[in-house]
C-alpha cells in the first residue's frame, strides 16, 4: 500500500516521468540485459553496462531506460537505430570503447531529450554531421584520432560541446600537416577554415586537370598540322622528281577523268 501511495505522489509530482514509473515496478530485474545491473534511482531507471566486454549495444535494454552506462567495452561500432525505443533516455556513456564507426541514424529516436553523449576516448577518426544535426545534448569528443577537414568542422559546428573537454579534441592528422596534434578548437578559432582550404585545393585540382587536357588538345592540333605539312611536302618532292612530260601526261588523264 505504501509502495502504491509513493508512486502516486510520485506521479502527482514529476507528471513527465508518471507514465513509465509504474512500468519500473515491472521491469526491474526482469528485463535487465544479460551482463547488465538495472536499480531505479529516486524513480529513474539506471542501467550500469561497464566494463562488461560488451562488443555492441544490448538489445533488450528497458525502454524506461534514462541512464546508460555503456562505457569501458569493446564497442567498434554504432549502428543506425541502435537507441531509437530508448524515448527517456537522458544520460548516453560510451565512452572508452573501440568505436570507429557511426551510422547516420545512430541517435534516432533520442534527439530530443538526450542531455549528455560522452564518445571521448574512442578510435573516431570522422563522424557524418547527419548523426548529431539534431541533438541538443552536450556532447563530450575528446581523445579520439580526429582527422580535422571540412566535413568535420562542419559536424561540430552546430553542437553543444562539453566546456571542460572542448580543448581535447585534437587534430591526430589534418588536411594540412601544420595542424596535426593541435586542438581542433583553437585551431578554428584562429580563422582557420578547413571548408575553404578544402575548396582552394578543389579548385587548383580543377585548374591542373584543364591545364592538362588543354595542353594534351594543343600537342595534338600541333601534330596534326605538321604530319599534314610534312606530307604535303614530300608529295610536292615526288612532284618536282617526275619528268615533265610524265606530270602533263598525270594532269591529262586527271583532267579526262574529271
Amino acid at each position: 500500500m505504501f509502495q502504491v501511495w509513493k508512486t502516486y505522489r510520485f506521479t502527482k509530482l514529476f507528471p513527465k516521468r508518471g507514465i513509465f514509473l509504474v512500468l519500473l515496478c515491472f521491469h526491474v530485474g526482469t528485463s535487465c540485459p544479460r551482463k547488465c545491473l538495472c536499480s531505479v534511482n529516486t524513480g529513474l531507471m539506471v542501467v550500469h553496462c561497464s566494463s562488461r566486454n560488451l562488443e555492441g549495444i544490448p538489445k533488450d535494454i528497458p525502454t524506461e531506460t534514462v541512464f546508460l552506462k555503456l562505457d569501458a567495452n569493446k564497442i567498434s561500432q554504432i549502428p543506425d537505430n541502435a537507441f531509437r525505443h530508448l524515448n527517456y533516455l537522458e544520460e548516453l556513456d560510451l565512452s572508452q570503447n573501440t568505436i570507429e564507426k557511426i551510422g547516420t541514424s545512430a541517435f534516432k529516436g533520442i534527439t530530443e531529450g538526450l542531455k549528455l553523449l560522452d564518445l571521448s576516448n574512442n578510435h573516431i577518426h570522422s563522424i557524418p554531421k547527419e548523426a548529431l544535426a539534431k541533438l541538443r545534448a552536450k556532447i563530450r569528443l575528446a581523445n579520439n584520432p580526429w582527422h580535422c577537414e571540412c566535413n568535420l568542422q562542419e559536424a561540430l559546428q552546430e553542437l553543444k560541446l562539453d566546456p571542460e573537454t572542448v580543448n581535447e579534441i585534437t587534430c591526430h592528422t589534418s588536411e594540412q600537416e601544420e595542424y596535426t596534434g593541435k586542438s581542433l578548437i583553437r585551431v578554428l578559432d584562429s580563422g582557420i577554415n578547413f571548408c575553404s582550404i578544402q575548396q582552394k585545393t578543389t579548385d587548383v585540382a580543377m585548374f591542373i586537370t584543364m591545364f592538362g587536357w588543354f595542353t594534351m588538345v594543343i600537342t595534338y592540333v600541333v601534330y596534326y598540322v605538321r604530319h599534314n605539312q610534312e606530307d604535303a611536302r614530300r608529295h610536292l618532292e615526288y612532284l618536282k622528281s617526275l619528268p615533265t612530260t610524265q606530270i602533263t601526261k598525270d594532269f591529262d588523264t586527271v583532267s579526262t577523268v574529271l
